[in-house]
C-alpha cells in the first residue's frame, strides 16, 4: 500500500503522538508498505528511518509540495484534529477521492472539549464534524476513547488500536541495580508540564499522604507557563525538599530516570492511550494513574494503581504504594512489563493498522459504517 500519513509535529514537546506516530510509520515500512511521513512545521526532518524501514519518504514543504513529492497515495492516514492543515487534508481526499482515515488522538475526550471550548465550539460547527463525518474511518488508541468518539459520530466505523512500545534491554530496567537500594526512593511524574496531566491534585495527594523517605521528580516541558503554578503550590505545602523539576528529558537521560524510578504516577484528566504508562511498565515500574488513563490491566494483572482523579483516591493509592517494599515494587513491574512484550509490540500494531487500511480501502468513495 502506499499511505501519506501526517501529524502535526515528531518535536518531543508535541506528547505521545511525536513518538509513536514516527514509530508506526517505521512499522508500516518495515512491513512493506509505503510511506510518507509530513508535518506541517517540517520537524519530519529529525526522524532517522528505522533499519527495514527504508521506503519509508520524509516529506518537507507544504502540504500540496509533499504530495507532489510522494505522488497519489492510495490512502491518507491524518493523526489529529483542529488544526488548519487537516481541514485542508480532508478537502484534498475529498476532491481527489482518496479514502482518510484519522486518528483523533484524545482530542475528542470530555476534558480536551472543554479545554479552550469557545474556539472548538466554532470550528466543529464550521468544519470539524463535517471533516470527522467524511473520513472512511475514526481511529481510537483505547476502547474508552472510542466509546466517547463513538457516542459523538454514531454510525461511523471507530477502530480501537493502541500504541506500539519499544522493549528496552534489561540492564535499562527498573530495580536491577541492586546499589539504589539506600535512600530516599523516586517517585517519577514524566511528561508535559500541562493543566491535563493534573499535577496539583499530585501534589495535594502527596502532601496528604506524606510519604516517609521518598520524592518526587515531575520531568517534562513546560506548557502554558503551568510549571510556575505548580512551583508556587510546591512551596505552599512545604514540599521544596521533597519535589523537583527537571525539564525536558529524552534519549538516554529518559532512559536512566525511568531505571533509576520505583514508582511511576501519572495522575491525568484525560488520556487517550497514556503512552508514558506504556514506557514506564516496558521499564518494569509499577503505575499509579487515574481512571481517566484506560489501563485497566493496571489493577488486573496487578502490576499498579488506577483510582479516581481526587486527591483523596491519589492519596490513598500513595500511601499502599509507597509502603510496599521493593520486591513487591519490582515483582509488580515485571509483571507489566511482560505485559507490553506479549501485546504492544510495534509488528502486531502494524499488522492491526494494515487489516484497517484493507477494510477501508475495499470500500472506495465511501465512508465505511461500523
Amino acid at each position: 500500500m502506499k499511505i501519506f500519513i501526517s501529524i502535526p509535529s515528531v518535536n518531543l514537546a508535541y506528547g505521545g503522538p511525536a513518538v509513536s506516530v514516527v514509530a508506526l510509520a517505521n512499522g508500516l515500512a518495515q512491513a512493506g508498505h509505503q510511506i510518507g511521513l509530513w508535518c506541517p512545521n517540517n520537524s519530519v526532518t529529525r526522524v532517522e528511518p528505522m533499519s527495514g524501514a527504508e521506503s519509508l519518504e520524509l516529506l518537507t514543504g507544504t502540504f500540496d509540495q509533499a504530495v507532489a513529492s510522494f505522488g497519489m497515495p492510495q490512502l491518507m492516514h491524518d493523526n489529529g484534529i483542529w488544526w488548519a492543515h487537516n481541514h485542508r487534508i480532508a478537502r484534498y481526499a475529498e476532491r481527489h477521492g482518496l479514502p482518510r482515515v484519522v486518528s483523533t488522538r484524545g482530542m475528542l475526550e470530555p476534558w480536551a472539549r472543554r479545554h479552550k471550548r469557545g474556539r472548538k465550539t466554532v470550528a466543529w460547527q464550521l468544519y470539524q464534524k463535517r471533516d470527522l463525518l467524511s473520513a472512511a474511518a475514526l481511529h481510537a488508541t483505547s476502547d474508552q476513547e472510542a466509546a466517547n468518539v463513538e457516542a459523538l459520530m454514531p454510525g461511523k466505523l471507530v477502530a480501537a488500536i493502541g500504541n506500539g512500545l519499544d522493549m528496552p534491554g534489561e540492564d535499562s530496567v527498573a530495580f536491577s541495580d541492586g546499589a539504589r537500594q539506600a535512600g530516599p526512593r523516586q517517585a517519577l511524574f514524566l511528561g508535559r508540564i500541562h493543566p491535563v496531566k493534573g499535577l496539583p491534585l499530585l501534589l495535594r495527594a502527596w502532601h496528604l499522604a506524606a510519604p516517609k523517605d521518598w520524592r518526587l521528580v515531575l520531568a517534562g516541558p513546560d506548557e502554558e507557563g503551568h510549571q510556575q503554578l505548580l512551583e508556587a503550590e510546591v512551596a505552599r505545602l512545604g514540599l521544596a525538599g521533597v519535589v523537583s523539576f527537571t525539564g525536558p528529558v529524552s534519549g538516554e537521560a529518559k532512559a536512566q530516570l525511568l531505571a533509576a524510578s520505583h514508582l511511576f504516577v501519572l495522575p491525568s484528566h484525560s488520556e487517550s492511550f497514556g503512552m508514558v504508562v506504556g514506557e514506564a511498565l516496558a521499564h518494569g515500574l509499577p503505575v499509579l494513574t487515574t481512571l481517566n488513563v484506560p489501563w485497566p490491566q493496571l489493577e488486573q494483572l496487578g502490576c499498579g494503581w488506577r483510582v479516581s482523579g481526587t486527591v483523596e483516591a491519589i492519596a490513598a493509592a500513595l500511601s499502599d504504594a509507597t509502603r510496599c517494599d521493593n520486591q513487591r515494587l519490582a515483582q509488580m513491574g515485571r509483571r507489566g512489563r511482560d505485559l507490553i512484550a506479549e501485546q504492544y509490540g510495534w509488528d502486531k500494531i502494524a499488522e492491526r493498522f494494515t487489516g484497517l487500511y484493507s477494510r477501508v480501502l475495499a470500500n472506495p468513495g465511501a465512508p465505511v459504517s461500523a
